[in-house]
């Protein structure tokens, strides 16, 4: 049965707020996760996570979740599927209002996570689902010897485009610079994959088709040269944006609209903390996102005891 009275409540079961969860029901504090989707975040969408400590062979970012809040759960964590939308103030306590009700508690830890930037170019909306993915764990098997193109240069986009050389003829990574931003180790990887080849100084300005991506029109930034490229699929990872926008006037956001946070993970307003993707200057990763919901969970507990 879920109450309406807590003394921690946790935002968001990621990485981040699953530590929260771990180490505030393990200090014996009621602790509520509200988590609108998948518990366990956008890591669930890797197909192997190999950074993360314990797993030398590496683990699938979905059991890795399911890992993690089985083991929260097992010291009285409990889960709320439901969507946030607001925090408000009520003396000493903290409401949390949401689709399925208000709760109050005593402390909140904020770790909603980030969602992935779209390109807000034509064709783009037409096609998601047909064509246009944010994911290439989930839909990869879809393109099974066909070509796809990957648009970005970071991290995610070359584990995205590692990930589709598995199934499909051909991967195109389009990235408007002429040098990657992923770490070296996946760069090396990618350039000796033969299946992936790169579009560089190139942005897509179009994705067009009938029932499905048929192909993309590009620019050159450089010289403004125009070409087409048939793909079956696009993948796009070119950034993230932070889930706060029920923060907005609650809590003092940075102009990107992450929550500014000291390194406590205590934000202006006493007994909220945040962790996680969703912290300004966060490394955006799983391993530093539960680093900062254990944190938070720890400062959480001296907050309340105090």
């Amino acid at each position: 049965m879920i109450n309406n009275n807590y003394d921690v409540i946790i935002i968001g079961g990621g990485p981040a707020g699953l530590s929260a969860g771990l180490y505030a029901s393990r200090a014996r504090l009621t602790s509520l996760l509200i988590e609108r989707g998948l518990v366990g975040g956008l890591i669930t969408e890797s197909e192997l996570v190999e950074n993360f400590p314990g797993f030398p062979e590496g683990i699938s970012g979905l059991e890795l979740g399911q890992l993690m809040h089985q083991q929260a759960t097992k010291y009285g964590l409990e889960t709320l599927l439901a969507e946030v939308t607001g925090i408000e103030l009520s003396g000493k306590q903290k409401v949390v209002k949401t689709t399925k009700g208000d709760f109050i508690a005593k402390a909140v830890i904020i770790a909603s996570g980030s969602e992935r930037l779209k390109l807000g170019i034509p064709g783009e909306e037409e096609f998601t689902g047909k064509g246009v993915s944010y994911c290439a764990t989930c839909d990869a098997a879809f393109f099974r010897e066909l070509p796809v193109a990957v648009v970005g240069g970071g991290d995610t986009a070359i584990i995205e485009a590692l990930h589709l050389s598995k199934f499909t003829s051909k991967v195109t990574v389009i990235h408007r610079r002429h040098q990657l931003r992923a770490t070296r180790i996946l760069q090396e990887k990618a350039f000796s994959e033969p299946k992936v080849e790169f579009q560089w100084d190139s942005i897509v300005e179009e994705i067009e088709g009938r029932d499905s991506v048929k192909r993309i029109r590009l620019r050159q930034v450089k010289t403004g040269e125009k070409s087409a490229l048939d793909v079956a699929g696009v993948f796009i990872s070119v950034g993230i944006k932070p889930n706060t926008a029920y923060l907005k006037g609650t809590l003092a956001l940075d102009a990107a609209g992450f929550i500014i946070t000291n390194e406590r993970m205590e934000t202006e307003i006493p007994g909220i903390f945040a962790a996680g993707d969703v912290r300004y200057h966060s490394a955006r990763q799983a391993i530093t996102a539960a680093g900062d919901g254990a944190t938070a969970a720890i400062y959480a507990e001296k907050f309340i005891s105090e």
